[in-house]
């Protein structure tokens, strides 16, 4: 009788849990000068950090994402990178030297700049609130603006109607990216720079507060979601990303500091739902929308 022999090889899952997410580029540019300089608080101008956003300019709609439930994310990683980051003392030489940056770039604003920062990209952002009813009169502007950074590198056939899961993809993590928006913003409740710098006349204020930049984290989210579905791309969607950022430092509504963070920030959410079956499998139906 011949005796069988039964080789135990161990399963290799070679899914969607194989996959890794593209690592974050350094810092580059004025963002990295300014990181060169102390963050920490100074005696000298001890007073300014006593100065938070002031509570009298919440605007309460904001706050109900705080209460939300992610849809990717878990409570627990929601506090983890609620955590993970901070900003600049408002005392500190970083701080000043970014106000600095902000009155040169007022100084040197031209009307093309203005109008493109504040009638063209500020008025971009997906609101989930807004996608409960289909009625409702910005409902087909709301799922367009999700393909914001796509449809400005690949064209007007990259719509919510062409690429269905696609469209759910960018529901599911911009749900998270707008909590985790508002988590944090009111968890720190930095104050905006012209709190800080009378001289700064922004070109419009804001009802939350400054930390980090909600503009320039959804165009990081959807640029790094992009790259992965469409990697050829990558530093076109990046390139998106960091106009949408800049265009809020030309604005006076943000420091350099809130745009830096929020990329890395963004980079973090999707980082951490990368582990997510749930986020896999609709990231895999994604994919299958762009695959040549």
């Amino acid at each position: 009788m011949k005796k069988i022999v039964l080789l135990l090889i161990p399963f290799i899952y070679t899914g969607a849990a194989s996959q890794s997410i593209h690592p974050l580029e350094p810092s580059k540019g004025h963002y990295k000068r300014l990181q060169s300089f102390s963050s920490h608080p100074t005696t000298e101008n001890a007073d300014l950090d006593k100065i938070k956003y002031p509570a009298s300019e919440y605007r309460s709609g904001t706050l109900i994402y705080t209460m939300v439930s992610p849809h990717y994310l878990t409570p627990d990683e929601v506090e983890l990178l609620k955590n993970s980051i901070k900003f600049p003392a408002n005392s500190s030489e970083q701080t000043r030297e970014e106000l600095d940056f902000l009155l040169e770039w007022q100084y040197k604003r031209t009307a093309a700049q203005e109008h493109r920062s504040r009638e063209v990209l500020a008025p971009i952002g997906y609101w989930p609130h807004i996608d409960i009813l289909k009625d409702h009169q910005r409902y087909a502007e709301n799922q367009r603006h999700l393909f914001y950074i796509g449809r400005a590198v690949l064209g007007e056939d990259c719509n919510p109607a062409k690429y269905p899961n696609t469209l759910q993809l960018l529901k599911g993590i911009t749900k998270d990216m707008r909590i985790m928006e508002f988590t944090v913003k009111y968890h720190l409740l930095r104050a905006r720079p012209y709190h800080l710098e009378p001289n700064l006349n922004p070109l419009a204020r804001i009802s939350s507060p400054s930390f980090a930049s909600g503009h320039t984290l959804w165009a990081y989210i959807h640029a790094f979601i992009w790259s992965e579905l469409v990697p050829e791309k990558r530093n076109e969607f990046l390139a998106k990303a960091y106009e949408v950022g800049e265009s809020r430092e030309i604005m006076g509504i943000h420091y350099p500091s809130d745009e830096e963070a929020a990329r890395v920030l963004a980079h973090k959410i999707l980082t951490e739902m990368w582990d997510n079956p749930k986020f896999m499998r609709d990231y895999n139906s994604a994919k299958k929308e762009w695959k040549k």
